[in-house]
């Protein structure tokens, strides 16, 4: 996840890992395979072996 190697536990989807990186609740985009999954089917979106998995958050500052 986000160029490093993490394990999770069989059968986590794409917004239970999320809710674990972060508890913002907007400003969070996530990507599985470098495809944007859109945040309505993050609790749809089952995780498998092998995923490549970017979150990103946004922050304000100049």
């Amino acid at each position: 996840m986000n160029g490093e190697a993490r394990a999770v536990p069989a059968g986590t989807d794409l917004g239970a890992l999320v809710a674990t990186l972060t508890r913002a609740g907007a400003g969070v985009a996530a990507a599985v395979n470098e495809s944007v999954v859109p945040r309505g089917q993050w609790a749809a979106t089952a995780l498998g072996e092998g995923d490549r998995i970017e979150v990103l958050t946004a922050v304000q500052g100049g």
